[in-house]
């Protein structure tokens, strides 16, 4: 049978049956719990064709939705948290389903990756998709693998002069706070990478820094600060830095686009092994 909860405030997760979508499930439960409201799993069957209904293929369909969700609930409830699970399964094309679900929804989580994409060669276009389009924050979550670092993993936000800074680094100091971990706070800036060799701090710019952070360093004491600001790319820095980075939170709206963050291109950027968190102006968090 098809579910459809009523719409309301959650922490929405996009599921397809893929490892991918399990990890999702189990990053999100914490950023449910931190808002206290649901967390729902979100399954779609895509129609096939446009003629009569095959009922052997619905049951099929059907079969495999209720398989994914099983398998999804049963990782959430051995984490062992307070969370309340609400889940649906709806029929229709998968992004516009989900930016449908996002109308309500506090944040959007995603894999990374998705069933039809299990070779790893790219990120799933509904994931990306939903970067740019979503009415609500989106997480894509990647799992990192194995990680070399021996200290605490980052939080990375990265900022500029907009107007959208503001929210970026209040949500990069609510997720780390959530997680416990110090926070990057990353401005490059405007030189080209093909006119950089090496990493060379810019004084000016890092003063500029430390005076705009300093409001938050007294309200937010429980928190360690690293102020950071290079002349090459975000990008440079992440690969210079992938082991110690767990996340990374961007504006929707950064210049250059969200493609080589989030891997719209052919292949999925090496350099970003971390979850990444996309913010927007009159994000809900």
């Amino acid at each position: 049978m098809y579910k459809s909860a009523s719409p309301s405030s959650a922490v929405v997760v996009g599921i397809d049956g893929s490892q991918w979508a399990v990890n999702a499930a189990l990053w999100a439960i914490d950023e449910a719990i931190s808002r206290d409201v649901p967390l729902r799993l979100l399954y779609v069957v895509e129609p096939r064709g446009h003629g009569d209904i095959d009922p052997e293929q619905e049951a099929r369909d059907l079969a495999c939705a209720d398989v994914s969700v099983r398998r999804t609930l049963v990782a959430v409830e051995s984490a062992e948290k307070p969370v309340k699970i609400e889940w649906e399964v709806l029929q229709g094309h998968p992004a516009r389903v989900l930016l449908n679900a996002a109308r309500s929804a506090d944040l959007l989580c995603m894999g990374s990756l998705g069933i039809a994409h299990a070779t790893g060669s790219r990120l799933g276009s509904t994931a990306a998709n939903l970067a740019t389009s979503a009415l609500c924050p989106v997480a894509i979550v990647r799992s990192g693998g194995q990680h070399r670092s021996a200290g605490p993993r980052h939080v990375v936000v990265e900022i500029d002069e907009s107007p959208d800074s503001v929210n970026v680094l209040d949500a990069g100091i609510t997720e780390a706070r959530l997680r416990g971990a110090p926070l990057t706070v990353l401005a490059t800036s405007t030189t080209k990478l093909a006119d950089v060799h090496e990493h060379i701090p810019d004084e000016n710019a890092r003063a500029r820094l430390d005076k705009r952070l300093a409001r938050h360093r007294l309200a937010n004491p429980d928190i360690e600060f690293n102020p950071v600001t290079v002349n090459v790319s975000t990008m440079n820095y992440l690969e210079h830095h992938a082991d110690s980075i767990q996340l990374l939170v961007i504006s929707r709206h950064r210049r250059p686009g969200l493609g080589e963050i989030v891997g719209t291109a052919r292949a999925v950027p090496s350099q970003v092994n971390c979850s990444v968190l996309i913010c927007q102006h009159n994000q809900r968090l």
